[in-house]
C-alpha cells in the first residue's frame, strides 16, 4: 500500500473514533438527565430504576446534592432508606477523596484555624 492509501485511513478511522465518542457522550448525558428526572417520577418502580442508575455511577457533588433533595421528597419509606444508603455511600466516597472538604488538603506548615 501507498503512504497516502495509509495515510486516508488512518483518517477515516480517527474520524469515525472521534464521531463515536461524539455520539457516546451523548447518549450518556441524555441517559442522566433522563434518570434523574425519573428520580422524581410519581411511578415508583421508575424511581427505584433511577436509584439503581445512581448507585451504579461514579460518586459526585451533582449526584449528592440531587439525593439530598430526593430523601427529602420521596414520601415511601422504603425507597427513601435506598436513597439514603446510596447518598451514604456516595458521601463517604467524596470524603476519602477530599477529606478536608473545599479547601483541600492540609498543606505542611498550614495554621490550623
Amino acid at each position: 500500500m501507498s503512504a497516502r492509501k495509509i495515510l486516508r485511513t488512518a483518517g477515516l478511522i480517527a474520524l469515525a473514533a472521534g464521531a463515536a465518542a461524539a455520539v457516546g457522550v451523548l447518549v450518556v448525558r441524555d441517559q442522566f438527565s433522563r434518570h434523574r428526572r425519573d428520580l422524581f417520577s410519581a411511578r415508583p418502580i421508575r424511581r427505584i430504576a433511577a436509584l439503581g442508575y445512581l448507585a451504579g455511577r461514579e460518586p459526585s457533588v451533582e449526584a449528592v446534592q440531587v439525593l439530598r433533595d430526593y430523601v427529602a421528597w420521596e414520601p415511601r419509606p422504603l425507597i427513601r432508606r435506598r436513597a439514603v444508603q446510596i447518598l451514604a455511600r456516595m458521601e463517604r466516597a467524596l470524603e476519602e477523596t477530599n477529606p478536608r472538604g473545599p479547601r483541600g488538603p492540609v498543606v505542611s506548615g498550614e495554621l490550623a484555624g
